[in-house]
């Protein structure tokens, strides 16, 4: 099975736990890496997540066409923004339901310590199957020296950079990362 991972870099704590016996092949798209977890300007929805009420605040804020296409928020994630639609369609649950917004907020302030995450990075060198490391090449969040940094920690790791994007690759140049993903998985 091939694993195809974006955005979040939680699903390499999969790997690191040793619980990533039925993945033949993964594939990491655009994410938090190393110590970057939350990445810069997300540091902020951490710490307005754990206050009382911080997240359903952060939802409403997100309503505000400004504020969700700041250039430090998810304006930033992608060069070409974001549709509407598609922002309204990721906040909606955490609008309409207490207990997401609860798992929400414990994520968002749950992210281990700068030493712990890089222990964890540590033990992916153990995963000995195909990696293949897709970064944007004008990533805002993501530090560009993570791309390949990230794809040399694993044995059977490569690296592929997709010009014109940011985070969002798959908003950025949707058409260019299916052919990487395609490619690798085939």
């Amino acid at each position: 099975m091939t694993l195809v991972l974006n955005d979040w870099g939680g699903g390499q704590f999969l790997i690191s736990e040793g619980r990533a016996d039925r993945v033949g092949k993964l594939a990491l798209v655009a994410r938090e890496a190393f110590d970057n977890f939350p990445p810069g300007p997300a540091k902020a929805v951490s710490r307005i997540a754990g206050l009382p009420g911080g997240v359903w605040l952060l939802m409403q804020l997100l309503r505000i066409r400004p504020i969700r296409n700041a250039r430090n928020g998810y304006g930033g994630m992608s060069l070409r923004g974001a549709p509407d639609e598609v922002l309204d369609d990721w906040f909606a649950p955490a609008r309409g339901s207490a207990e997401i917004r609860r798992d929400f907020a414990k994520f968002a302030t749950g992210a281990p310590d700068r030493a712990t995450l890089l222990t964890w990075s540590e033990r992916l060198r153990d995963f000995d199957r195909p990696v293949l490391v897709v970064w944007a090449a004008e990533d805002r969040l993501m530090p560009r020296e993570h791309g390949p940094r990230l794809a040399e920690l694993y044995p059977r790791g490569r690296l592929v950079e997709i010009a014109g994007s940011s985070t969002l690759i798959p908003e950025d140049q949707p058409q260019r990362l299916a052919e990487v993903l395609i490619d690798f998985a085939g």
